[in-house]
Order: C-alpha cells, then sequence, then structure tokens
C-alpha cells in the first residue's frame, strides 16, 4: 500500500503524475479501491447511486457523516473527502459550524464546497480556520435545478473568463486542490495552467492534473444511464446478474450448498 498522501504532497503532483480520485460510499468498496486511489471522495453523489434519488440536493449532512464514517473504517490509509451537501455552507457561519462537525465526528482530511469566486470568502474563512478544502467549479450538480439541467460550462469567451476567475479565487482563498466537472476540455487545459494547485478533472478532458470517476459508474453498475464522460472498465451489472442468476439455479436444483459448504 502507497503511503498515505497529505495536502503537501497532493499539492506536489501538480505538474509531476495525475492524481487518481474515486468515490466511494461504504468501508467494502473503500477497502478495495485504495490500493489505486490516491484521493477518496465521499461524494454527494451517494444521493442518486447509493439512494435512488434523481439529484443530490436532498443529501443531508447526517448521511454524508455517516458514509464518511463507514469509508474511513474501510480505507484507513487513504486522504478522504467529504462533499458538503446543498444548503451546509450557504454563509460562514454555517460552513464551519458543519465542517466542524465533519471533522470532530469522521476522520475525514478534507471537505469539498461546490462554487467559484462567490465561495471564496467561505472557503478563506474555513481554512483560517483549521479546516482542509477542496474547491469545485464548473457543472455544479447542486446548481440543477436552479440552472434547469446539467449543462457543459466553458463554451463561450464570458464563461471561460469567469472560470479562471473562480479557479483562481478559490487558490487564494486558500484552497490545497479543486475538482473542475463538465467543461469543455480546451477551457479546463487553461484553468490547469492558471493555477498552482491540482486540478482533478471529471468530464474535463485529459490536460488536467488528475481525474474522479463514480466508482459505480466506472465499474459498470449504474445501468440508468451513462454520462459520455464515463468509462465502464467492466460490465459490473452484467456480472453480477449472471452471478445471481447462478446462484438462483443451483438454489432450484438444490446443487447448493455442496458438502464442503456444509457443517
Amino acid at each position: 500500500m502507497n503511503k498515505k498522501m497529505t495536502l503537501s504532497s497532493i499539492k506536489k503532483t501538480k505538474g509531476v503524475r495525475p492524481l487518481v480520485m474515486i468515490t466511494a460510499y461504504d468501508a467494502l468498496f473503500a477497502r478495495l479501491l485504495e490500493t489505486s486511489a490516491d484521493i477518496i471522495l465521499v461524494g454527494d453523489s451517494l444521493n442518486m447511486s447509493f439512494a435512488g434519488k434523481s439529484d443530490t440536493l436532498s443529501a443531508t449532512l447526517e448521511q454524508m457523516i455517516y458514509h464518511t464514517n463507514a469509508v474511513c473504517m474501510g480505507a484507513k490509509e487513504s486522504f478522504i473527502i467529504c462533499d458538503m451537501p446543498f444548503g451546509t455552507y450557504t454563509n460562514k457561519e454555517d460552513a464551519l459550524r458543519n465542517s466542524m462537525r465533519v471533522f470532530q465526528e469522521t476522520l475525514a482530511d478534507s471537505v469539498k464546497i461546490e462554487g467559484g469566486e462567490e465561495r471564496a470568502p467561505i472557503i478563506s474563512y474555513l481554512t483560517k480556520n483549521g479546516i482542509a478544502v477542496c474547491g469545485h467549479i464548473g457543472l455544479l450538480p447542486q446548481s440543477v435545478r436552479s440552472e434547469g439541467g446539467y449543462k457543459v460550462k466553458g463554451k463561450t469567451q464570458e464563461e471561460k473568463l469567469q472560470l479562471i476567475k473562480d479557479a483562481q479565487a478559490i487558490e487564494s482563498a486558500g484552497a490545497f486542490c479543486m475538482v473542475v466537472e463538465g467543461v469543455k476540455a480546451d477551457v479546463a487545459k487553461e484553468i490547469a495552467s492558471c493555477v498552482s494547485i491540482p486540478v482533478i478533472g471529471i468530464g474535463a478532458g485529459a490536460d488536467v492534473d488528475g481525474q474522479v470517476l463514480v466508482f459505480s459508474d466506472m465499474l459498470g453498475l449504474f445501468e440508468e444511464f451513462t454520462p459520455k464522460f464515463v468509462k465502464k472498465y467492466i460490465d459490473g451489472a452484467r456480472l453480477v446478474k449472471d452471478a445471481l442468476k447462478n446462484y438462483a439455479d443451483e438454489v432450484h436444483n438444490k446443487e447448493f450448498p455442496q458438502e464442503i459448504h456444509t457443517y
């Protein structure tokens, strides 16, 4: 197992090697993922892939703390980031109080906050009070209802300039890295070149400082839809269904359990 990463070692990867970030929501998968992941993100995407909801907005702080604790138990040597759910960081005081709960009630190394220039004062307030922050700009899942859907960013010059401002503001506020989601690849490349902290992309092309995917997407377990930016490394859903069918067939035919499975 690789040595656990720190804020300093994560920053030092910039321009040296790409970072691998993967989401996890439970101890079982966290234990499997930490063999390859530099960073494990306990994403509020669990509200969709784990809880079956249509978006992330109804995820609660209690849910995030519960799942973060599970991930921390499974991946004790991993750098772990907890997504701050919708409504928990609308102002500096709430953001600090809720982030302190994450730090006090889990072993998370950092929290993640969506938003750019407008969130910089909150990020600054958190980092000055001992909370490590990963930023998140571009397509913001927590803004899906206010924006009328999931929309790729960076299509206009105005959007590109604002994204660069967002990234620079987050860096200045003290974030140690940031996720850039759903951004045109050429714009994401420019964003990465304009800041000195790692930029981890998801649907943002290859010319950034790392990549993140939801584990259930990359393992082919989530069947409802597949975003363009997702690569399925195995057809997990088919493998599971085949295994379950084999089990059911053996039960029906009284082929399981055999003597070796019997006390």
